[in-house]
């Protein structure tokens, strides 16, 4: 839902954000250039001071008034004649006639407010900033995700060159275009008269002279006390007329000054409303703060490159679904598919039952599980195709659908099949969620729940005969699912360990080059073995900046990826895909790191450890079966400690002399760790599913004195988990 909120604006408003956002940008410019061509006014020199010179050189002056562009006019009129001019607002002295803004400034002015419709295109533009602060908030939040918390939003963005350029330039620019959008909305209410005016009822001060005969302006106190630099406009009393004043309009309010004593009789304070509205157009123009408008500028003139971007990554996104003709309409369907996938694989399989319901005369609406709204509950059946992310959670498209089930009313009979791995400890775990969610709900139950092994075309071929027979008729499923994008990757050694103790595994490193978009420890790298259409996936030991692709496979019995990619020799290819993995990863900055592992899972925990350049705290904890076997990263470790980029490392060895397992080193460090965590350490765990639970009854009797427990520290980021 967060992306689609993202996007929607985005790609919508993408022409008229662009319109408004290069306009500003051009205007913003204009500050800067009203600096460079207007003197400065300075707080030490007085309105008297000023008024004085100005008088020196005009028989009569009316006003002495300061323009948004900083420049300081002075309206006189010499024997019977009235002009303008400009002065130096330090000296008074006249510097030429006052510039007015070029045809090209209104032209840009008239665009960036109204798109010369009138209201009507100021309503647009109103509209537009609504969108384009949709677009900041969202954003944010979008990019936290994907680096794993606020904590680590200035961490570098992860992914190919579209994805990173996008994100660097929003969190650049994120600010300026939210303070932006913000204040020109008010500016819009203002406009049309939804803000309160108090102007509109309140009273210019009203006094008069005490009449005697006027002194001079320079000697007036009452003017000597306001600084040029805050005065807005000064107005003369009319000559002849002993009982008029000095009228002066200041940022703090109006006064009038006796032309004779230089008292001032009265003063009205600026109101609130006033003051906001300055500030905000202000904050909205840079007028006043030419650096500010600067800033803004270069906010709005990166909008064009971002909807460039932004577009087309969203293209990619929408393409990569596969192309679904006749979809009704939700109201119209008798069948709804709601499809729950995370790399779109589930929804080549969707696509291909739409299809064939459609071919039997069915009138079929397929969305994402995210879209679960009333409307779908006036079909006659519903079917639920997910995919399971990670050790159970929901894909992307799926990730509101159990918050959304649980706030409807009503019922339609549902079956549910769920897409996984059967290698995989808790295979389809989250269509077992799913699953039993419709049944708490007490939907009627078509077929119970069924899950497909590593996109089996026969088993989805199988499950839709059974689905035929329920519906009446034959319903032939014949599925070719599309191949991953792949590119080879050559071998460049591989180390094996853990041979003498029944569990290989190998330290496997691959070259990369300039075509391999960037990546971190922890990413993930998808390999497809030979004839098969689905990958498999290994965490990443290294970052780019090592310069090689680094994973450890340990050789599973009948496995078919670990099988191929021992079997390999260096220099041989084998195609492969990079993924990034922003779940799991280091939150930046200076707390401990905790890293606990198991056997090939100490692959990205020496990875984190190899990019400690910074050398905070971190503390190894690992687990494997034999010191003289299968003591992965030994001496890389060892090094690492004598370099200071690891503070401890702590083994359980199940074979070794002291034997025990990883759970029960933690449980004797249980006071050192509880300190750490006390000092706000992440904690991060990989490995398999059952050293994973040890880890976790481990630690939680661990914080438990804290006042903490594990639930609470994965909701902050702090304890995250890579687990298979």
């Amino acid at each position: 839902m967060l992306r689609r909120i993202h996007s929607l604006p985005g790609v919508v408003f993408a022409i008229l954000l662009t319109v408004i956002a290069v306009s500003g940008a051009f205007l913003s410019v204009t500050p800067a250039l009203d600096r460079l061509a207007n003197p400065a006014a300075s707080s030490n020199v007085s309105v008297a001071t000023l008024a004085e010179a100005v008088s020196a050189r005009h028989q009569e002056i009316d006003k002495i008034s300061v323009r948004p562009s900083g420049a300081v006019t002075v309206t006189y009129a010499d024997n019977g004649v009235t002009g303008t001019e400009q002065v130096d607002p330090t000296t008074g002295a006249a510097i030429g006639a006052p510039q007015t803004p070029s045809a090209l400034v209104r032209w840009m002015t008239e665009l960036h407010r109204s798109l010369f419709l009138g209201n009507a295109g100021k309503i647009g533009t109103a509209v537009a900033a609504v969108g384009m602060l949709a677009l900041s908030l969202s954003g944010i939040f979008l990019l936290m995700r994907s680096l794993g918390g606020w904590r680590g939003f200035f961490a570098p963005v992860r992914g190919d060159l579209l994805t990173r350029l996008h994100g660097e330039v929003s969190r650049f620019a994120v600010v300026g275009l939210m303070l932006s959008s913000l204040t020109g909305l008010y500016m819009s209410a203002d406009t049309f008269g939804f803000l309160p005016d108090p102007s509109a009822d309140a009273m210019p001060p009203m006094a008069e002279s005490s009449g005697g005969p006027a002194a001079p302006v320079g000697s007036l106190f009452g003017l000597q006390s306001i600084s040029v630099a805050d005065l807005r406009e000064l107005t003369f009393p009319a000559k002849g007329d002993p009982a008029d004043v000095y009228m002066a309009t200041t940022t703090q309010g109006d006064s009038c000054v006796d032309a004779s004593t230089g008292a001032i009789v009265s003063f009205m304070p600026a109101n609130t409303w006033d003051r906001i509205r300055e500030t905000v157009l202000m904050l909205h123009t840079g007028r006043g703060a030419w650096a500010l408008g600067l800033l803004l500028g270069a906010a709005s003139g990166s909008v064009p490159l971002l909807g460039v971007t932004g577009v087309l990554m969203w293209w990619r996104r929408r393409s990569s679904r596969p192309a679904i003709a006749a979809n009704v309409a939700a109201r119209l369907a008798d069948t709804v598919i709601l499809v729950g996938s995370e790399g779109n694989t589930t929804w080549g399989f969707a696509g291909t039952l739409h299809a064939a319901l459609t071919a039997s005369g069915h009138r079929v609406h397929i969305a994402p599980m995210n879209a679960l709204s009333p409307a779908h509950l006036s079909a006659e059946r519903m079917l639920i195709l997910t995919a399971t992310y990670g050790d159970g959670a929901a894909p992307a498209s799926a990730n509101a659908f159990l918050t959304r089930l649980a706030g409807l009313d009503g019922s339609v009979p549902v079956t549910v099949l769920g897409f996984g791995d059967r290698s995989f400890p808790h295979f389809c775990r989250f269509a077992q969620h799913v699953s039993e969610a419709v049944a708490a709900k007490g939907w009627p139950v078509m077929m119970g729940l069924k899950r497909i092994d590593r996109q089996s075309a026969q088993e989805f071929a199988a499950w839709g005969r059974d689905l035929g027979e329920l519906l009446g008729h034959e319903l032939t499923l014949n599925h070719r699912a599309r191949l991953p994008k792949t590119e080879p990757i050559e071998l460049i050694s591989s180390e094996l360990y853990g041979e003498a103790v029944g569990a290989p595994v190998a330290i496997m490193r691959f070259a990369t080059d300039k075509k391999s978009p960037d990546f971190e420890a922890g990413d993930i790298l998808g390999v497809l073995p030979p004839g098969e259409t689905m990958p498999r996936f290994y965490s990443l030991a290294s970052s780019a900046r090592d310069g090689f692709l680094e994973i450890c496979v340990r050789l599973r019995e009948g496995g078919v990826c670990s099988s191929y990619l021992h079997a390999i020799a260096p220099g041989e290819r084998v195609p492969a895909f990079i993924r990034t993995n922003a779940r799991f990863r280091p939150i930046e900055g200076r707390a401990p790191l905790i890293l606990i592992g198991a056997g090939a899972g100490i692959g990205p925990l020496t990875g984190f450890v190899r990019a400690n350049d910074d050398r905070r705290p971190v503390h190894l904890y690992w687990g494997g079966r034999s010191p003289s076997s299968d003591f992965l990263y030994e001496h890389e470790l060892a090094e690492h400690l004598a370099e200071k980029r690891l503070t401890s490392l702590t083994t359980a060895f199940s074979r070794g002399p002291d034997g025990g397992y990883i759970q029960d080193r933690l449980a004797a460090d249980a006071p050192k760790l509880r300190e750490l965590i006390r000092h706000g350490a992440q904690v991060l765990v990989c490995g398999g599913r059952d050293m994973a639970e040890a880890v976790t009854h481990a630690l939680g009797g661990v914080v438990r004195p804290l006042g903490l427990d594990l639930a609470t520290l994965k909701s902050d980021g702090r304890y995250v988990e890579d687990v298979y």
